[in-house]
């Protein structure tokens, strides 16, 4: 793995192991007024970093360009923002909510720069893939 891809794996790795350690955490403590943190862990964090790690690293090219770099930078402020303000609002902070609402949005526009990255990449595979066929 290189660059973006090897950057969004290991993001992905983190997400993991936090958002288990959680899940440890509140079943043993029998307190699970952190499950909505925990999914959001294991969902927004890993499951869509390793998405990306995967994507980048089928199409190294893509992952190499500058909008690649943008789109890990944006992913993972914004994720760790949203991530560590829904835990503290979760706790009983409900000042922190503009920060989780600042970094959920930041998150989306990560979420829509992939799709205008991987979108255009993945049909021309289709595309020429076939027109081998033909």
């Amino acid at each position: 793995m290189q660059t973006v891809a090897r950057n969004f794996f290991t993001l992905a790795v983190i997400y993991a192991l936090f958002g288990m350690a959680l899940g440890l955490q509140m079943a043993i403590s029998k307190d699970h007024a952190q499950m909505p943190t925990h999914a959001h862990i294991m969902v927004a964090g890993w499951l869509m970093s390793a998405v990306f790690a995967f994507f980048y690293h089928l199409f190294p090219a893509i992952g190499r360009k500058t909008l690649a770099t943008v789109h890990f930078w944006l992913t993972a402020i914004s994720g760790i923002g949203l991530l560590i303000g829904l835990y503290i609002m979760l706790a009983g902070n409900p000042a922190i909510e503009p920060l989780v609402a600042t970094s959920s949005m930041g998150f989306y526009a990560g979420l829509l720069l992939f799709a205008y990255i991987a979108l255009p990449v993945v049909w021309k595979v289709e595309r020429l893939a076939e027109a081998q066929k033909a």
